[in-house]
C-alpha cells in the first residue's frame, strides 16, 4: 500500500489525510443536496459540517489516547507524536461529533429531526472513503488470513506509522469496514427518501453503525483497539458499537412517538 502519497522535503503527505479530505468534500455536497430538500441553509450546513469534521478529528485523538492509557500504553508513547499523528479511534470522533452537531445546530437554530437526517448519510459515505485511507496507511489492520483476498503490507511506512506487520497475510478488514460504511450509506440514502419519521435516518445510522463495527471486530488485529475487563472479545470498537445501538433505539423511540404526538 502507499502511507505516504508524496514528501516535500522532510515532511511526508499521508494517503490517508488525502481521502480524509475527498469523504469530507463529498461529505458536505451531499449534506447541503439533502439538507435543501428540508429547507436548511446551505451555508448553516457548511458551518455544521465543518465543525463536526474539527471535533471528529479531536475526539478519535483523544479516545485512542485513552484507550492505550487504560491498557498499559506508556504516557509518553500515548502522546507521542508518531500516535497523535495516527488516525485514531473513530467512535471518539463520532461521539465529539455528535457532541459539536448539537451545540452548533442549536446556534444556527436549525429543526433537529430533519438536520440529523440530512448528516447521517453522508457520514457514513465520508467513513466509508476514509477507510480506504486507513487500507493505503495499513492502519487498523487484520488478522492473519490464509483466504485468497488476504493482503500482505510491505512498506516500512506502514510499520513506522502503525505498527503495521509487514509481509504477513492478513484479513483486509478495511476494505471491509469500508464496504459496510458505503451499505450504511445507501440504506441511509434511501431510508431518507421515503423516511417514514423524521429523525429516523439519524437513529438508523447508529444502529447500523453500532451492528457493522461490532461485527468487523471480529477481524481486527491491531491492539490499538484495545481490551476492556480483561475480556479479549470486548474491544472498544464492541463496546462503543453496543452503545451506539442503544442510542439508535434510543432515537427511533424519540422519532416515532414525536410523530404520534404531532398526530
Amino acid at each position: 500500500m502507499h502511507p505516504v502519497l508524496f514528501s516535500l522535503g522532510s515532511f511526508e503527505v499521508g494517503t490517508y489525510g488525502l481521502m480524509l479530505a475527498v469523504g469530507f468534500f463529498l461529505a458536505l455536497a451531499l449534506a447541503k443536496r439533502l439538507g435543501k430538500g428540508d429547507g436548511l441553509p446551505a451555508e448553516a450546513m457548511t458551518d455544521l459540517a465543518i465543525t463536526v469534521l474539527l471535533a471528529g478529528i479531536v475526539g478519535a485523538k483523544v479516545l485512542m489516547v485513552i484507550v492505550d492509557l487504560a491498557n498499559g500504553v506508556p504516557a509518553s508513547q500515548a502522546f507521542s507524536l508518531s500516535t497523535l499523528r495516527a488516525g485514531g479511534a473513530v467512535h471518539g470522533g463520532v461521539v465529539a461529533g455528535a457532541a459539536a452537531f448539537f451545540w452548533r445546530m442549536k446556534k444556527h437554530h436549525l429543526p433537529y429531526a430533519e438536520t440529523m437526517d440530512a448528516l447521517t448519510p453522508p457520514l457514513a459515505l465520508a467513513q466509508g472513503i476514509g477507510r480506504l485511507g486507513c487500507f493505503s496507511a495499513g492502519c487498523c489492520y487484520g488478522t492473519e488470513c490464509h483466504a485468497p483476498w488476504a493482503v500482505t503490507f510491505t512498506d516500512p511506512a506502514a510499520l513506522r506509522f502503525s505498527g503495521t506487520p509487514l509481509f504477513q497475510a492478513l484479513h483486509p478488514v478495511q476494505i471491509y469496514t469500508s464496504l459496510m460504511n458505503l451499505a450504511v450509506f445507501g440504506i441511509l440514502l434511501l431510508l431518507h427518501r421515503k423516511r417514514p419519521r423524521k429523525g429516523s435516518v439519524f437513529g438508523a445510522y447508529f444502529v447500523l453503525e453500532g451492528l457493522g463495527r461490532s461485527i468487523m471486530e471480529t477481524w481486527r488485529g491491531d491492539p490499538d483497539r484495545g481490551v476492556w475487563f480483561g475480556q479479549a472479545w470486548l474491544s472498544t470498537g464492541r463496546l462503543s458499537g453496543f452503545l451506539f445501538i442503544l442510542f439508535g433505539i434510543g432515537v427511533l423511540v424519540w422519532a416515532f412517538r414525536r410523530k404520534a404526538a404531532e398526530a
